[in-house]
């Protein structure tokens, strides 16, 4: 809590000081009283390099880019004011350098060499970091590429300060990018496996990005053509599935991801790109990490690979034997053969061809003709190439190395490849002054590279590599030594004396672990050493002492710093120690002095083991409040620290008194505001003037220490290199030399305004330390030339050891083995200094304690002796007797020691079974929930007792409350849509009710038929089983999204009523065999009964339930299941001990019943005989049957004739008894075996059941997947219309655009456009033919349009000359030769306007035609999509109507002729009621036209009986005249005598009419009679008729199925050889023939025989009268 207090307080103190001091957000710290800058910058960062001129290279290294003179090696800086600098370019023909700094919103500078004078800034839309930068080869223009989140590439114009244009990349990671020489508008940009060219379109003052792609060949070399999957070529269509759609949307992907989507099948790995360079011909060589060589066409895009040359015949021999040779070279050495050509990682263009390096050093020059190369070696440097650079000359050519050395190579003199520049990539651990501490520096990096420099000017003199990772430095004060510590825990120790030739001349291995910092005090005498294990080593620093080890001091705490301070008057160092106090958050000082006392009396001050006593030296302990990162002290105890919980630093007073035994927490006198973050250091100059601040965001900070205000602060690092790594000031304060983490950079600072005071005082202090110093460091000087070179013993140098044994723990690292025999101490050749000491501690121990040594081994070996002697006898007494093993063990810590080990052991295996169980036991609960309790249905089996038949139900789900909810709403819908429905038909109906009734009665008729044709046409027979299909759609309405949607949750619901309609018979069945298993055991008990009595051993079948039938017992472990014995805690044991007793006790008082016991021995427990005793029953002979039957009396025997009849009879009973039980065993064993059958016969009917269900199901489940398909199918044609849609969009955008180009462009009058083209006509050359054919460039001098003003200025200068007086004619007047120089220069002013306009119009007209050509080709491309958007719609449109219906069809219902499927193509699918309908109709008119037949056929009739009348009445009148005068001559008949002679002749007639009436009515009622018994028969005979219709039917059926067999007989009789029955065939047929043609010949005499007397009988008719 007290912790938490002090942190607030820290926390609050820091706001405070910070509000006071002004240093919050938004506020400017107050101006400093002095000034840094920077001297000279040394390092290397190997992220770029570029030439600026022909002398001068430049690379960016930390927060500087470095600018070095090739001739005299002199570097300069220039520093970039905001952080570490980011991309980095150079153009050598503007002598500029581009670069970017690493903040948010970076910034593009533009600075002039050699002023350093920054020239503009371009702020672009970048948010994070620019990646790359690129300058063009003519005119002002740069390139420049954003990473995340932009990705954005922009061109610029640095001079005008102008964004040209730019384009995205989103995702691309570009590697590399530049401008073709001989084109700026030509931008190659090359990514991790991608290459585009980027063309930059000009029309006056707007330019435009286009982008290419170039096409790379995969990885095998191959290259395939493009292939665009948005427009595929080829469109197939298919009936079923649809039409074949792109990928994109079947993918469902609408917009540009739609136009670039390429599936993961389709993506082929190509190529990886390394480097690249244009040509003069504007082509591009790259290189692969394949090993391919590429050159692609920068204007057509295209790729090709480049071959090798093929060699001369004598040249491939020797290339094959190098081959083979190096292949058998590599088998023995066990590597993998690798045939492909190393890859080049970086390559350069000059006139004579191509020059490319690789990781293996080899510089290599290619010869490159059409598409073949021929290659040479052209240097080897052994070292990484990462890049190679032209200077501008070409004269020379840059090898910068991955390590860090540069070297230059001359392509003319083609020698060897000489070292530019000795520098290394690796990051500086440290750099200290050399004594006196103004001339020379000595820095060493992490790999262990010493470098001396001046300190002047940063040059370096030397360097030294000491092949070993170093990790701390220091310089002596008292020698020109200088001290390494290394990673490995040693200390190498050099001679720098001469800094030209700087020597190793000793090492001291102290221990296995890092050396963290080395400290020397003022005066030289010590060298403080810190390692990780926490201890602080103190070793002598003078030579003269050979650099002894004095000691080492053991620290409870991780050490954070140390602190060294030097009493020169009372020859006294002060170290203090800042600990790391893990348990409270407060920092600890341990405060120790040293005297020159532990260097002349040292064993007096340190054990045998090395470590300094605790009377050598006091020490006092103190408690700061605050916890501490860094601290410093000063002479008159006062401390400085860099407080870790808030920004500030932290000032104390300690007191003089010793604080080791509860010290007090000490509070901070003054806090002061810290502007930096980041864990921070302090280092305080040697005056003890100034107080240095550093920290992790790379500020360096100077405050006074008298006032703490700041005297000057530098930005000298970056946060992302790491922040400042170390600082120190030189011995007379004028330079701080301050390194990085990270970058790579090493500064060197000194003071550009300070107080003249300060310098006089810190003069003055270095003047009185060196006085005092001289006289020792001349001697040691001395000491130190006079020792010899150290040599690296290989076998104990850092190579000779491994990595594992300098990671081992120090109390291994630092053990020594002592063999038991001789006590001797195993020696290694690198042994630490400690463990020399361990060792020659155990050597004098051994030498003095031989004698009691030897007398404890002899005690120990006859104790061995007789432990071994009593452990036999153990194994000889009895068990109950003998002891343990564990109690033989003398050595009870060893064997507590195991114990203790085997308990953690058991513990980890406990745990880690318990663990495991608990997964198990997740992974149970899991499966339990997901595939048993989330059942409402739980899967379950039912089997039969004697087949191998087995049914499963259906699992089941409890249906969710979201589908319950849709289900009813798609019903209630359907319910509404069938109403509507029902409401339109009802009004069709209403309107045309005039149906016939015989149309009524044919539809009763065909009821029957319907209802059979309905599943046909539902497509399933769900309705069969609990199915219900008439809340289903049909399936030709399908038509809309939404009726489809809703007809699968229909067909879901149908799925689940039909397995729950088949579980509820399931249920029903498994619970019968539930009942018929308790019957069966039922008759098996009385069965076991049976065989009981009868005494027979035979085993009954009793069925039960298996684990498929009750899966509920897989949920639960019985006993028996478990194999292994239980385990039982030993209250388990003894409780199930009690139990047992007390349950032998109740058994054994139950058996203990006297009345019970004399029941048992008298009447065998029973007090009555059962008839189920009978066979137990036995006669006892009588008591003489032992005797002779001689001897037998009378009586005796017939007593045993008696018994004999009694046994006899008994044994009858018996046998009886047993047939019957066998009777009776028999029929129960007949009456299980019936109903088990009947049950398995039940359980096959139940599988029937479940086949047809399954078959249901599938039907219905196939609809679902034609739907799902039918929906996929309209999504994808709604994604594919939508990608159309929105591609036209952007079509449209374009061509919007180019319209507005055009316009501009057609705003140009029609005259000037006549000039500018006849201008046009007539350019100057191009260029790029202006080439000086001597020059070395291989691009020339390209210039541009854009040097107009340059080039007319050149004219000028050159007309200049020819206006001078001297190249005036003689005798022409000054006047006329003004008045002729100022016309010509206005002629020729006007001539290089008008090429400067003809370069622009032929521009202008290129872009014109471009724009005209892509306007052509984006016509065709919307045309194109237009055609498809119809098509589509089309399709869309066909395949609404063109449904998938499914129909259920009778197996041999359709018969085809052959096996070859008709063709159903132009097949239409309509409903039987259209067909029938349209059937009705046609009947209908068919009825219409025979009644207007008939009518027209009765009235033609009426005619003819019309004329018939006519003609009869003429006849009658004919006949009538006849008869007129037939009566004149008509003799009187009887008739006529009877009207003559009766009186009442009407009476008469009246009565004859009467007579005739009654006979009438007579008649009638007979007709009546007969018609009504012929009715009667009318419909007995309709009923017979419908009986023979019937029976029609059926034999139709018959006929189908005889005509079915007839036809496999007529096959099968036309497979067989009739060829001889075929010709008798064949003439019968030509006889019947014959027969049918004489037939017709006779009828058709026939016929005219009828015809001719017909003819006669007319005739005949006309001329007979008619009778009356």
């Amino acid at each position: 809590m007290a912790d938490a207090v002090a942190v607030a307080k820290a926390r609050a103190a820091a706001a405070s000081g910070a509000m006071a001091a002004g240093s919050g957000p938004g506020r400017e710290l107050p101006a400093e009283e002095a000034a840094l800058e920077v001297s000279w910058v040394q390092g290397f960062s190997n992220k770029s390099f570029g030439f600026i001129n022909n002398q001068t290279v430049c690379y960016p290294c930390g927060n500087y880019i470095l600018f070095l003179d090739i001739e005299t090696k002199k570097t300069t800086a220039l520093q970039c004011q905001t952080g570490p600098v980011g991309a980095f370019a150079a153009n050598a023909s503007s002598e500029v350098v581009a670069f970017s700094d690493q903040k948010l919103n970076p910034i593009i500078y533009i600075h002039h060499f050699p002023e350093l004078n920054k020239l503009t800034e371009l702020k672009g839309s970048a948010q994070l970091d620019y990646t790359l930068l690129a300058f063009s080869f003519t005119g002002p223009y740069l390139a420049s590429y954003s990473s995340i989140p932009e990705f954005v590439l922009s061109v610029w114009n640095w001079q005008e300060n102008i964004l040209l244009c730019s384009d995205s990349q989103p995702g691309i990671t570009a590697t590399s990018l530049s401008f073709n020489p001989m084109n700026w508008q030509q931008l190659c940009f090359v990514g991790e496996s991608s290459v585009t060219i980027w063309h930059i379109e000009r029309i006056e003052d707007e330019h435009h990005l286009k982008r290419n792609p170039v096409e790379l060949p995969d990885e095998q070399g191959s290259i395939s053509p493009h292939e665009d999957l948005f427009f595929p070529v080829s469109r197939s269509d298919d009936p079923y599935h649809g039409p074949d759609l792109p990928v994109s949307a079947i993918a469902g992907l609408v917009g540009d991801e739609a136009e670039t989507f390429v599936p993961r099948n389709s993506i082929k790995t190509s190529v990886h790109p390394t480097a690249h360079c244009w040509t003069a011909t504007s082509e591009i060589y790259m290189s692969c990490k394949e090993g391919y060589i590429l050159a692609i066409d920068a204007d057509k895009h295209r790729v090709s690979i480049l071959q090798p040359k093929p060699p001369p015949e004598y040249m491939q021999k020797i290339s094959d034997v190098v081959s083979y040779v190096r292949r058998e070279v590599q088998k023995k050495k066990g590597g993998e053969l690798n045939d492909q050509q190393n890859p080049m990682f970086s390559m350069a263009f000059c006139n004579e061809g191509l020059y490319a390096a690789g990781r293996d050093g080899i510089l290599l020059f290619y010869h490159i003709k059409d598409l073949q190369y021929e290659m040479k070696v052209c240097a080897d440097i052994s070292q990484s190439i990462s890049s190679l650079i032209f200077s501008p000359d070409y004269a020379s050519l840059l090898l910068v190395t991955d390590q860090g050395p540069v070297y230059s190579y001359k392509p003319a003199h083609s020698g060897e490849a000489v070292k530019l520049l000795d520098t290394c990539s690796s990051c500086f651990v440290a750099a200290d002054f050399l004594t006196p501490g103004n001339k020379y520096c000595v820095s060493v990096t992490i790999s262990g590279e010493v470098q001396v420099w001046f300190l002047e000017d940063g040059t370096c003199l030397s360097k030294l590599n000491l092949d070993i990772e170093a990790t701390a430095m220091a310089c002596c004060p008292s020698s020109n030594s200088v001290a390494v510590g290394t990673k490995r825990g040693q200390i190498y120790f050099l001679d720098v004396t001469k800094a030209e030739a700087p020597r190793v001349v000793h090492r001291i291995f102290l221990s296995n672990f890092p050396v963290l910092s080395l400290h020397y005090d003022q005066s030289g005498q010590f060298l403080i050493a810190r390692t990780t294990e926490g201890h602080v080593f103190i070793l002598d620093a003078r030579p003269s002492k050979l650099f002894q080890v004095l000691g080492y001091i053991v620290l409870a705490d991780e050490v954070l710093d140390l602190s060294v301070v030097s009493d020169l008057k009372n020859d006294l160092v002060e170290v203090m120690v800042l600990l790391n106090v893990a348990e409270v958050q407060r920092a600890r000082l341990e405060i120790f002095c040293l005297s020159s006392a532990i260097t002349t009396d040292n064993d007096k001050c340190v054990n045998d083991q090395g470590m300094f006593n605790a009377s050598a030296f006091k020490k006092k302990q103190y408690e700061l409040d605050y916890p501490l990162s860094s601290a410093v002290k000063l002479k008159d105890n006062i401390v400085y620290g860099f407080c870790t919980c808030a920004p500030f630093i932290c000032k104390y007073h300690l007191s003089e008194e010793n604080m080791l035994e509860d010290p007090p927490v000490f509070s901070s006198e003054k806090m002061i505001p810290s502007n930096q973050f980041g864990s921070g250091f302090l280092c305080v100059s040697p005056n003890s003037q100034w107080l240095a601040a550093g920290a992790k965001d790379g500020v360096l900070f100077i405050y006074s220490i008298s006032t703490m205000d700041i005297l000057a602060r530098k930005h000298c690092h970056s946060y992302q290199g790491g922040g400042i790594r170390s600082m120190i000031f030189s011995l007379d304060g004028n330079f701080i030399l301050v390194n990085d983490e990270n970058d790579g950079a090493l500064v060197c600072l000194k003071w550009k305004k300070i107080k003249k005071t300060e310098v006089e005082e810190a003069a003055f202090y270095w003047q009185s330390l060196l006085d005092i110093l001289n006289k020792s460091t001349s001697n040691e000087n001395a000491v130190l030339k006079s020792m010899a070179e150290w040599q690296f013993d290989p076998g104990s140098t850092s190579k000779s050891l491994s990595e594992e044994k300098f990671k081992e723990a120090p109390l291994k690292s630092s053990s020594v083995d002592v063999t038991e025999e001789d006590g001797n101490v195993t020696n290694t050749n690198d042994m630490t200094w400690i463990g020399q000491k361990i060792q020659k501690v155990i050597r004098e121990e051994t030498q003095r304690f031989s004698n009691q040594k030897q007398e404890l081994q002899m005690g120990i070996k006859k104790l061995r002796q007789t432990i071994q002697q009593m452990m036999h006898e153990n194994e000889q007494v009895p068990d109950i007797e003998k002891l343990e093993h564990q109690e033989f063990n003398l050595d009870m810590e060893e064997q507590e020691r195991l114990q203790a080990e085997a308990e953690q052991e058991v513990a980890r295996a406990r745990k880690e079974i318990e663990m495991e169980n608990l997964s198990n036991c997740y992974l149970q609960d899991f499966i339990k929930y997901e595939c048993w309790d989330a059942l409402c249905v739980k899967g379950r089996a039912v089997k039969c007792f004697h087949m191998d038949c087995e049914v499963k139900n259906y699992p089941l789900e409890e249906r969710s409350k979201e589908e319950l909810e849709t289900l009813e709403k798609v019903l209630r819908l359907k319910d509404t849509e069938t109403a509507d429905l029902k409401v339109q038909k009802e009004d069709l109906e209403t309107e045309s009710e005039t149906v016939l009734p015989e149309e009524e009665g044919k539809k009763e008729a065909k009821a029957v038929a319907d209802d059979g044709e309905s599943f046909c046409l539902i497509g399933s027979l769900s309705s069969q089983y609990g199915g219900d299909t008439s809340i289903l759609y049909h399936q030709c309405d399908l038509h809309t999204k939404e009726q489809r949607v809703n007809q699968i949750v229909l067909l879901k619901d149908i799925i689940y009523k039909v397995k729950t309609a088949f579980n509820k018979e399931f249920d029903i069945v498994a619970q019968q065999k539930e009942q018929e298993i308790a019957r069966v055991k039922e008759r098996n008990l009385r069965i076991r009964e049976i065989l009981e009595q009868l005494d027979l051993q035979v085993e009954v079948w009793e069925p039960a339930l298996t684990d498929d039938e009750m899966p509920e017992q897989a949920l639960t472990v019985q006993d028996s299941e478990i194999k292994a014995e239980k385990y039982l805690t030993q209250e388990e044991k003894e409780r199930a001990e009690m139990l047992a007793k007390l349950e032998m006790e109740k058994r054994l008082a139950a058996t203990d019943d006297d009345r019970l016991r004399a029941l048992d021995d008298m009447m065998g427990g029973v007090l009555e005989v059962r008839k189920e005793d009978i066979l137990k029953m036995n006669i006892p002979p009588p008591p003489f049957v032992s005797k002779p039957e001689d001897l037998w009396s009378d009586e005796e025997k017939k007593i045993f004739g008696e018994y004999e009849k009694k046994v006899k009879e008994l044994n009858e009973e018996k046998e009886e008894y047993k047939k019957t039980l066998e009777n009776e065993w028999k029929k129960l064993e007949a009456s299980i075996q019936e109903t088990t059958q009947n049950f398995d016969e039940t359980v096959c009917k139940l599988s029937e059941r479940k086949v047809k269900s399954e078959m249901v199901i599938y039907q219905e489940e196939l609809k679902i997947v034609s739907l799902t398909c039918a929906l996929l199918l309209d999504e994808e044609l709604d994604t594919r219309e939508a990608g159309l849609h929105n591609c036209l969009i952007k079509k449209k955008k374009e061509k919007t655009m180019e319209r507005r180009f055009r316009k501009q462009f057609a705003d140009t009058p029609d005259d000037v456009l006549e000039e500018l083209y006849r201008l046009y006509t007539h350019r100057p050359k191009s260029p790029r033919t202006e080439m000086l054919l001597d020059t070395p460039n291989p691009y020339g001098n390209c210039s541009g349009s854009e040097d107009y003003e340059d080039a007319l200025t050149l004219l000028m200068k050159a007309m200049d000359e020819l206006d001078s007086p001297e190249h005036m004619p003689e005798g022409l007047e000054q006047s006329i030769w003004k008045n002729f120089c100022l016309a010509r220069r206005k002629k020729m002013e006007s001539e290089e306007l008008v090429k400067r306009k003809a370069l622009t119009l032929a521009e202008m007209q290129a872009f014109f035609q471009r724009r005209t050509d892509e306007n052509e080709k984006m016509k065709s491309q919307i045309e194109n999509i237009f055609n498809e958007l119809t098509w589509l719609q089309e399709k869309k449109m066909k395949l609404q109507q063109n449904l998938i219906v499914q129909f259920v069809l009778k197996q041999g219902q359709v018969e085809l002729e052959n096996t070859e499927i008709p063709d159903y193509s132009d097949a239409i699918l309509i409903k039987k009621s259209v067909v029938e309908e349209l059937n009705c109709s046609i009947s209908t008119q068919g009825e219409k036209k025979i009644a207007a037949i008939i009518e027209f056929k009765d009235f033609s009739r009426g005619i003819r009986r019309l004329e018939w009348e006519h003609k009869k009445m003429r006849m009658q009148i004919e006949d009538l005249k006849e008869k007129a005068r037939d009566i004149v001559i008509l003799p009187i008949s009887k008739d006529c005598q009877l009207f003559l002679t009766v009186q009442n002749y009407g009476s008469h007639i009246a009565q004859h009419i009467a007579g005739m009436e009654e006979t009438l009515r007579f008649m009638d009622k007979l007709h009546e009679k007969n018609v009504k018994n012929h009715r009667k028969k009318i419909r007995e005979l309709k009923k017979s008729i419908r009986l023979k219709e019937e029976a029609n039917y059926e034999l139709s059926l018959q006929l189908k199925e005889m005509l079915v067999s007839v036809s496999e007989r007529r096959h099968i009789f036309e497979a067989a050889d009739t060829r001889d029955i075929s010709e008798k065939i064949a003439k019968q047929r030509y006889q019947e023939i014959l027969k049918q043609k004489n037939l017709r010949d006779l009828i058709k005499e026939q016929k005219e025989e009828f015809a001719s007397l017909q003819s006669e009988l007319e005739i005949l008719r006309t001329r007979t009268p008619p009778h009356i």
